[in-house]
């Protein structure tokens, strides 16, 4: 399996082409852009500070679907997990 390497652009932004993004979700790329476009997704990077220092957890969030990367330094994706979350309101055994 290969691993998964993030870019940063000039400023150190990461960069997440749609395709990649879209493929966590399991969406096609389209479906995506079109949320985006929406204003549908919302991301969002985190600093590792301490032991996690040097590192970056990016979460990338759309409706009830969210997706978590822990980035290395480098760039390697080191550990992901996509979950899709309950949605409150919803009495439990309906």
């Amino acid at each position: 399996m290969t691993a998964l390497v993030l870019t940063r652009d000039a400023s150190g932004e990461f960069v997440l082409p749609a395709e990649l993004l879209a493929a966590q979700f399991g969406w096609p790329a389209e479906t995506l852009q079109g949320l985006m476009r929406r204003g549908l997704v919302a991301s969002r990077v985190e600093r590792g500070e301490g032991e996690d220092e040097g590192r970056f957890r990016l979460t990338v969030r759309c409706g009830n679907r969210r997706w978590q990367a822990v980035v290395e330094a480098d760039g390697r994706v080191s550990g992901q997990h996509f979950e899709v979350i309950p949605t409150k309101g919803r009495a439990a055994g309906r």
